[in-house]
């Protein structure tokens, strides 16, 4: 995996190959069933409210802990190229879809595409409007916590 910190840009990229075709991966990334099973860091669980897979749609999740205590998050959907592309403006929220503005939001595009030897490669940017906000998202722990979820991802993938 890649993954690097543009402060100038106000950027992180990450970069990850999965063994795996592009219609698993894919699947993985747009269906509820699926996301909640590798999107937040053990021993946390995600949990779809709502999902809405559709340009003008969204997802409603919470990131559940070992505790029960909650962190409400919402994806609008942006655009939507099937297989290839999903853009989305992500916000934490409350379980309603409140945006919470304590919290920094971002905008990311995922990039699928399928490698030389039929894996898939994830490219994912992800903006943030100020660098304080995306320095916040880092100390908030992101790296770890999304690293974690994308190696849920490959245990998933390889089932």
């Amino acid at each position: 995996m890649n993954f690097s910190v543009d402060k100038v840009n106000k950027k992180v990229n990450v970069e990850r190959e999965f063994a795996a075709p592009v219609k698993n991966v894919w699947a993985a990334w747009t269906q509820a069933e699926l996301l909640d099973q590798w999107w937040a860091p053990k021993p946390w669980k995600a949990q779809t409210k709502t999902l809405d897979f559709k340009e003008g749609g969204h997802w409603l999740y919470a990131m559940v802990g070992p505790e029960g205590e909650e962190h409400w998050a919402r994806a609008d959907y942006q655009s939507i190229a099937s297989m290839k592309n999903i853009s989305w403006a992500d916000a934490f929220c409350d379980e309603n879809g409140k945006p919470n503005h304590a919290f920094p939001s971002s905008k990311w595009n995922n990039i699928f595409s399928e490698t030389a030897d039929g894996h898939t490669l994830v490219s994912i940017e992800i903006i943030h409007e100020t660098t304080e906000d995306l320095e916040k998202i880092i100390e908030m722990g992101f790296k770890e916590g999304f690293t974690a979820g994308l190696n849920n991802l490959d245990e998933l993938l390889a089932q």
